[in-house]
């Protein structure tokens, strides 16, 4: 895995994720989502979470072009423990950071909102149709800010309020809201 561009641009991070209950978003999914996301965030001047972070991959990227407020959660001690090593290795730590807990949990506890949030669950979790109106009744995004949800082709969110596009690299979907 490798960050695409910015300060730490083509800077490569391996996991040992073999066993881990995540799905890393592909480099090639992620620099399509991001070359869309170019045009459309600042991201020198955001607050991002990034909600079921795995690999902390859309962390890094985000840092990696100026980003110095974000937020990483998820629950598996494991991914956690790999994120905060690359957080002391990369010096990130005054830039992120890094909640372990259930996503949902933090939701419920969560009083801040966020300019850019990603939200990359596992595929087969039961409430990914859920998770749009769950992270956006709670105010998580800021005032206009953008929520992007990584998800396959099982789900559909084109009827929903607050979505505004639908972008797909091959097998990988990315809905936004705002």
């Amino acid at each position: 895995m490798r960050v695409i561009t910015g300060i730490y641009g083509g800077r490569h991070y391996r996991p040992s994720a073999d066993k881990w209950p995540t799905r890393p978003t592909t480099d090639i999914s992620k620099e399509g989502l991001y070359n869309v996301l170019t045009h459309r965030v600042d991201f020198e001047s955001i607050r991002f979470l990034d909600l079921f972070g795995g690999t902390g991959s859309h962390c890094y990227e985000c840092l990696s072009r100026g980003c110095t407020d974000a937020h990483y959660v998820d629950k598996h001690r494991p991914a956690v423990r790999f994120v905060q090593s690359i957080s002391a290795e990369w010096g990130l730590e005054d830039h992120l950071t890094i909640h372990c807990m259930d996503v949902f949990r933090f939701i419920k506890q969560c009083d801040e909102s966020f300019d850019y949030i990603f939200a990359g669950p596992p595929y087969p979790l039961r409430s990914i149709p859920q998770i749009p109106d769950i992270v956006l009744d709670r105010g998580l995004l800021a005032e206009d800010g953008l929520f992007v949800l990584e998800h396959n082709a099982d789900h559909v969110f084109k009827d929903h309020p607050r979505f505004s596009e639908l972008r797909t690299y091959g097998g990988t979907h990315f809905s936004f809201f705002e």
